[in-house]
């Protein structure tokens, strides 16, 4: 497939997905160590539209087309391992200002749920679509809180 249009990307509704070898945060900023050079996308029915793009070209998409995430910055989760877990925590964040310079690719960030930590291991980045389509809610956000209230019964 060749790169998507931001109005394909746009009318798929496509989520993406930024993986790195690590993250540090302070001070409102979370930064994607070691970052992949591509940013995988992909969308639900009927299309299922699946591809990467180059890391730099999604920082460029950032503000372009009517749903922008400059102009409706995205919720995103943040799995990732700190030593000696058996499995990934998350965190539920708004992203903004993406910075992309020599690997690392900085973000400010607002924390909806969770913690984020001041440093570690391997991360996967899940955003939500431009926009937000179909809910004022996060798809991100409500898939998390649903796993949430599914651990809290046992």
């Amino acid at each position: 497939m060749t790169d998507p249009t931001i109005e394909q990307l746009e009318t798929e509704q496509s989520m993406f997905v930024q993986t790195a070898q690590g993250t540090v945060s302070k001070d409102g900023t979370l930064t994607l160590t070691g970052v992949t050079a591509s940013t995988t996308y992909f969308s639900d029915r009927p299309e299922r539209m699946v591809g990467h793009m180059a890391t730099s070209d999604f920082v460029e998409l950032w503000g372009a087309g009517e749903n922008s995430f400059e102009s409706d910055p995205p919720n995103a989760v943040l799995a990732f391992l700190e030593s000696g877990d058996d499995a990934p925590e998350d965190a539920v964040v708004v992203i903004s200002n993406p910075r992309l310079s020599d690997g690392e690719l900085a973000y400010s960030i607002q924390v909806l749920d969770g913690t984020v930590p001041a440093g570690s291991g391997p991360v996967t980045l899940f955003i939500d679509p431009f926009g937000r389509p179909l809910s004022p809610i996060s798809v991100c956000g409500i898939r998390r809180r649903g796993r949430r209230r599914a651990r809290r019964r046992f």
